[in-house]
């Protein structure tokens, strides 16, 4: 197994590969613990121009939310949280990329719930290889920690002992695989 050699993506359209790439997120759970989750209907594009600029955009399916269990998962997208029936997806749009050695540090906007917010994702750079029949392939890895209620998702169930059922900060971790488009 040889490693990923190039340090910059080419020029060109680069689709996210679901198969390949995992959304998940983790939240703390009654204080002591964390729910673990992922969604697993999403897509997006980096685009890297002439220039060398570079932009991205991606789509999740909400709806799509995983947590291995479905009451769970049904609440979840039920008002009280995500709302899906009103809000189908979540969207990024990066207002703005550099690099720092092999990481990119991606402005962009947010979308979730109807609540538009700026985040920053510091991203690692995995490099790029010959993909399995299908051109170059690229990866990366991030995480991001939100809070839920800076998006309108603010329900509390409170305990007995102090704090929520759910917390507030919401770590949204990403596993990317990149397919150059020709």
């Amino acid at each position: 197994m040889t490693a990923a050699t190039d340090t910059a993506l080419s020029v060109g359209t680069w689709a996210i590969d679901p198969v390949h790439s995992t959304i998940g997120f983790s939240v703390r759970h009654l204080m002591v613990s964390k729910v673990r989750g992922t969604f697993d209907d999403f897509s997006g594009t980096i685009t890297v121009a002439e220039d060398g600029t570079a932009s991205v955009s991606a789509e999740i399916s909400v709806a799509s939310l995983n947590t291995r269990n479905a009451q769970r998962d049904a609440h979840l997208a039920s008002a009280d949280y995500f709302d899906v029936a009103t809000h189908p997806t979540a969207t990024f749009t990066s207002t703005g990329v550099r690099t720092e050695g092999n990481r990119y540090v991606l402005d962009g906007e947010f979308t979730l719930k109807g609540v538009t917010r700026p985040i920053t994702l510091d991203l690692e750079f995995n490099g790029v290889n010959p993909g399995m029949g299908h051109g170059e392939v690229a990866g990366f890895e991030a995480s991001v920690v939100l809070n839920r209620k800076d998006f309108g998702i603010d329900l509390d169930m409170p305990l007995e002992t102090g704090g929520t059922v759910v917390g507030d900060k919401v770590t949204i971790s990403l596993e990317i695989e990149a397919l150059r488009q020709a």
